[in-house]
């Protein structure tokens, strides 16, 4: 339990880090490229603006307005922007490529970019590592493409280098947290410790009372004979008994205390044997009973716990349905695993809180709980086993009027 507890405190840690990290890197990056993308368009307006040509930039005077936030023209950018133009007749022609601002495009690479756009449906956009833009003119249409060669590859090495950071300090949390995760939790560990010793303590103080108390029962019976004080007597000692014992057996379950026995060994016939004893207890009840197993299901587990599971669940099944109604015990293989099923017909129930039928005390009717002897613990154990053999139990109620439980191992 402790284990489990620790990993799950290890789990929530680095997944809540690592949903803050990717959202943090995923930010940063996305707002360096809107900012790289926004002055790439900011060189387009310009020189969409003087017809394929960067504007006499004069020291003296404030320059213009510019057309892109975050866009600043200086007297370095002519020479820094590397671009080309190729002007395009109506009729598809080329008459003009200025390939002067560029070293690494030819004029027939130029002309083969245009096609390729013209060939296209977008104005605007990406080939290779050039962006263009394509403008109307009264002859035709000019492209624009401008060289994004240098602000591609730093935008991929910021999002390698972020990346890079982000898993390192992923990887130094997590074994920060992996050797220090113990003393978090160490407050609920001495908790569980204390809760554990004092049911344990508990227990066997308990036990010696209940034998005086048993054996004081006899004398009275010898005496005195057998009356209805003396048989309450007997049924309050069975009842504080049972509850004693299946607190133990829950806590040293939870605990790992208890070394499951796993071998292969026929779980259909397990389940058919233990589901049977309560078949008679449901006639005298006048309740139908039915059973529909597979024959020749096997698993590899622990027989006893595996029968003491069965046992919780039909007994619980008997215990909550009502007057005449229906408990149905299923078993059969699947694709992904083993089914065991156990459904009764009951009277209305709260759908709302069928989780909590798995917490521990908790009762869905106190009432009728007092009746029949329940004390909310059995479901907690029937759970423990389901998991010690790492499987997973789930409880519903499609019609507010029969409840189903359902383990898949």
């Amino acid at each position: 339990m402790i284990k489990k507890l620790q990993r799950k405190f290890i789990m929530i840690t680095m997944g809540s880090l690592a949903l803050v990290m990717v959202i943090l890197v995923g930010s940063i990056n996305g707002i360096y490229l809107f900012n790289m993308n926004n002055k790439i368009n900011g060189t387009l307006d310009i020189l969409t603006l003087n017809q394929g040509q960067f504007p006499k930039f004069d020291k003296g005077n404030k320059p213009p307005r510019e057309p892109r936030f975050g866009f600043q023209m200086n007297e370095e950018t002519p020479f820094e922007t590397r671009y080309f133009v190729v002007e395009v007749g109506k009729d598809g022609s080329i008459y003009e490529i200025d390939t002067s601002h560029i070293a690494a495009v030819s004029s027939e690479d130029a002309a083969d970019y245009a096609n390729k756009v013209m060939n296209g449906s977008r104005n605007s956009g990406y080939t290779d590592i050039y962006k263009y833009v394509v403008v109307e003119e009264a002859y035709g249409s000019m492209l624009i493409f401008v060289d994004c060669r240098g602000q591609l590859q730093t935008a991929n090495m910021f999002l390698l280098i972020s990346s890079v950071v982000g898993l390192t300090t992923l990887l130094l949390v997590f074994i920060l947290v992996s050797f220090l995760s113990k003393k978090a939790i160490n407050p609920i560990i001495e908790t569980m410790e204390k809760q554990k010793q004092f049911i344990t303590n508990a227990g066997h103080e308990i036990k010696t009372p209940l034998a005086i108390i048993s054996a004081n029962a006899d004398v009275l019976e010898l005496t005195g004979g057998e009356n209805e004080w003396i048989v309450s007597i007997r049924n309050q000692i069975t009842r504080l008994d049972k509850l004693v014992k299946n607190l133990l057996t829950l806590s040293k379950v939870e605990e790992g205390d208890i070394k499951l026995v796993f071998t292969k060994f026929n779980l259909s016939k397990a389940v058919l044997e233990t589901a049977s004893t309560f078949k008679s207890i449901a006639e005298m009840h006048n309740k139908r009973f039915q059973i529909e197993i597979q024959p020749q299901v096997e698993l590899h587990g622990d027989e006893s716990s595996i029968q003491q599971l069965v046992s919780t669940l039909v007994d619980n099944a008997m215990k909550y349905s009502n007057e005449g109604g229906t408990i149905k015990v299923s078993l059969y293989a699947t694709k992904k695993g083993i089914k065991l099923e156990v459904y009764n017909t009951t009277e209305v129930i709260d759908t709302q809180n069928l989780s909590r039928l798995f917490d521990r005390f908790y009762r869905a009717d106190s009432s009728r709980s007092r009746e029949t002897g329940g004390y909310g613990i059995g479901l907690s154990i029937a759970k423990s086993i389901v998991e010690a053999h790492h499987g997973k139990i789930s409880v519903k109620s499609e019609d507010g009027k029969s409840i189903c439980f359902t383990v898949g191992i």
